[in-house]
């Protein structure tokens, strides 16, 4: 039995053979990719359960291969990067990405972060029905968020925090429960991935992002969801 379906997308062939070679030895199906553009093919025409996207290639390059894949599916994403530094973190996040991991990386810390993606959400429960924050609705039940009279696309992990952060209404939730409630157990101290994502959803739902009057900031604790009265 498969353990899913890992696309590898890099311009470097070594890697994507050792990659292969690795993944399915580890009880995965693996594809290959050489650019973004044959990614994006091989992702409208194929499903994956999760895509390693590398971040610099020429051509279509990963920052934007994985905000193209995020329009049109909600396949977890991990890219990975040469560069460890907080600019490339921010761009991978901002673009929609589950995680990120920095080469050269040790194989048991790859598939860690593999499984941990695959797991997705690992609290699963959460409101239903519709959340009003102003000018801004989002429907728990189809995924769906409107602001301004548009629709606004939410990244998988945009959704499942602001959906954590409404099933604990008007409550301090700390940076480890929030991290260790979306991303999983094995994370805790990673409050760039908050701060990255929590940034997103301000933007897509707060009329003035920079003085946000919903989801708020509590300094050097986490962040709280301020609604005049419990979600329905």
């Amino acid at each position: 039995m498969s353990a899913g379906r890992i696309l590898v997308v890099d311009d470097d062939p070594q890697i994507r053979r050792v990659l292969k070679v690795t993944l399915s030895g580890q009880g995965y199906e693996v594809d290959d990719a050489k650019n973004g553009e044959t990614a994006l093919e091989k992702v409208r025409e194929s499903r994956f359960d999760l895509v390693l996207l590398d971040m610099n290639m020429p051509g279509i390059g990963g920052v934007d291969a994985c905000r193209a894949i995020r329009q049109q599916s909600e396949v977890a994403i991990i890219m990975l990067t040469v560069r460890d530094n907080e600019t490339d973190k921010v761009e991978a996040l901002d673009a929609g990405a589950d995680d990120y991991v920095t080469k050269p990386f040790k194989t048991p810390e790859l598939s860690a972060r593999i499984r941990a993606a695959l797991r997705r959400t690992p609290w699963t429960h959460g409101p239903s029905g519709l959340l009003t924050l102003g000018t801004a609705t989002v429907d728990f039940d189809t995924r769906q968020v409107t602001a301004r009279g548009r629709h606004v696309h939410l990244t998988p992990k945009e959704f499942d925090l602001l959906r954590y952060l409404a099933a604990h209404a008007n409550k301090v939730l700390s940076h480890r429960e929030l991290l260790q409630a979306v991303w999983g157990p094995d994370y805790g101290d990673q409050v760039d991935y908050l701060r990255v994502v929590v940034n997103q959803i301000r933007k897509k739902i707060e009329a003035r992002p920079s003085t946000p009057v919903y989801l708020l900031t509590e300094p050097w604790v986490g962040y709280r969801l301020h609604l005049p009265s419990e979600p329905r």
